[in-house]
């Protein structure tokens, strides 16, 4: 349960390895989880904390794999890059938020730090500790087959309570910038009584969509199968997945209407909103776009925790692990387009999300509500997440990929490819395939290719070719095999190409 102490109860454990001369490593899923770590664990502890993160220079990098390694640093904090931190010592390795994606890394070199830290932890005959109040449905499995042994905290730390959850059906309901009267009204009231509001968008900039009204032109972008977000403030339509940047059109590029409208809403709209709803309040937002600057986010959090932020916006930055005790109203918005992605994973992503998002509600002595907005409230998933809980909501997404066979009741490997055109990733991919057909078990199943859901980025065009068995050494045999026949052909020097074992995104 999100606000149940599992903070407490890895300091317990840390004390426990360090008063046996041993080291501990924690991950944390990201480097804004860092700071608030570090804080509880410099108030417990008097040793010398190594702390690992993507932000540092490679000189710092160095000298605190250093410390690690010689012993220096009794504990190491850090993100999936401290996977790899040599330890002198190890004694325990915990793992916070083991469901989060950001574990896994998705180019170059491509791993997921806990299976990794799970793996490590084996040959190293060290124990680990995964911690999350909404456990990936990998680890439900592994509990249920008797690999790990599941340790219930079922109550709320102190005297919290969970807060109180409402589904606010805003079908047919005139919103005003994404918010609907009933939840400004609640808004309002919660601040009067002096407490803090969190309002929870998973999408930065100003609109996802600029388009023309007058000949239904919409900007999108000229490397990537992907519209243009609108930044007002720096007056850009920006790429998410490229970067690409450019100056917001005044007038269409089609038939030169004039002032071509933003659609839909962004972190940087409904902060705008906000600030016109409630000219006496203090307003922080915390997504990508405002934490850029070294110590921005630090700043951020500080304001809220002295009291000074009166509302809370942003996006998953948010939602995982921050302790806001005076957050007495979560708000989330425009969370319906989870229940029905193509993604397979998106309903248990969603599931966690809503669930870690309404946790930091009422985690002090005041008690919490949390509002949903919704045009789907009769949706079955999300009725049994809000009623009974995100435990028997994840049971019945585990039974559908069951019944299903996907993963974590299958093991998959997707091979991509990338080219200046289309026709050429396909055809190397079919090569694989071919390849692949000569030497797989009966019981792998090899799908596609096909072309990438996404298929231009960057401006070159994408393909894949998704493997699937119901063991994971029918998926090892193929691959052991295959993967030295391919880069021995010259046809692998046409494309850009990389294998991801146990993908967390197919798309």
């Amino acid at each position: 349960m999100t606000g149940s102490g599992k903070t407490e109860v890895y300091i317990r454990v840390v004390e426990s390895a360090l008063s046996a001369g041993k080291q501990a490593l924690i991950l944390v899923p990201e480097i804004g989880l860092t700071p608030q770590l570090l804080t509880r664990f410099q108030e417990r502890f008097s040793v010398p904390i190594a702390v690992l993160n993507s932000s540092l220079t490679e000189k710092q990098r160095y000298l605190a794999f250093e410390d690690a390694r010689t012993g220096v640093a009794p504990i190491v904090i850090g993100t999936r890059l401290s996977a790899f931190a040599p330890l002198k010592a190890p004694g325990v390795f915990i793992i916070d938020e083991e469901h989060d994606a950001s574990f896994k890394q998705q180019e170059g070199f491509r791993y997921h730090a806990r299976d990794l830290l799970i793996l490590r932890a084996t040959l190293e005959h060290c124990p680990v500790v995964l911690g999350t109040a909404t456990p990936s449905l990998e680890t439900l499995r592994n509990m249920q087959t008797g690999r790990f042994h599941a340790l219930a905290l079922p109550h709320r730390a102190g005297n919290s309570v969970p807060p109180t959850v409402q589904i606010l059906d805003v079908r047919h309901k005139k919103l005003q910038e994404g918010l609907s009267a009933q939840l400004i009204a609640a808004m309002r009231e919660q601040m009067d009584q002096q407490g803090q509001v969190l309002l929870f968008l998973n999408r930065r900039g100003y609109a996802p969509v600029l388009m023309c009204f007058e000949c239904d032109w919409i900007a999108t972008c000229k490397n990537c199968d992907a519209k243009l977000t609108i930044h007002y403030q720096s007056q850009q339509l920006r790429c998410h997945h490229c970067e690409t940047s450019l100056p917001i059109d005044k007038h269409c590029p089609s038939c030169t209407a004039k002032n071509p409208k933003p659609v839909g809403i962004g972190t940087e709209r409904l902060e705008a909103a906000l600030q016109s709803l409630f000219p006496s309040k203090t307003i922080v937002r915390i997504d990508r776009d405002t934490t850029r600057k070294k110590g921005a986010l630090k700043e951020q959090l500080e304001s809220i925790h002295a009291g000074e932020a009166h509302i809370l916006l942003g996006t998953q930055m948010i939602a995982k692990g921050h302790h806001f005790p005076n957050v007495t109203l979560v708000a989330i918005l425009d969370i319906d387009q989870a229940l029905f992605s193509i993604d397979f994973r998106s309903t248990e992503k969603m599931g966690q999300l809503i669930t870690q998002v309404a946790g930091r509600a009422g985690r002090a002595e005041r008690l919490g509500h949390v509002i949903l907005q919704t045009q789907h409230p009769e949706h079955p998933l999300l009725k049994q997440l809000l009623a009974e809980g995100y435990a028997n909501f994840a049971a019945t997404v585990l039974t559908e990929r069951q019944m299903l066979n996907l993963p974590p009741f299958s093991h998959q490997a997707l091979i991509r490819a990338e080219a200046n055109t289309l026709e050429r990733a396909l055809g190397f991919l079919a090569f694989v395939k071919q390849s692949a057909i000569k030497t797989a078990p009966k019981t792998l199943k090899i799908l596609g290719p096909t072309p990438a859901p996404m298929e231009r980025r960057h401006g070159k065009h994408r393909a894949q070719l998704l493997c699937q068995a119901p063991k994971r050494s029918a998926l090892q045999q193929l691959l052991q095999t295959l993967m030295p026949s391919i880069e021995s052909q010259p046809i692998a020097q046409t494309v850009r190409w990389s294998l991801d074992v146990d993908p967390i995104d197919l798309y």
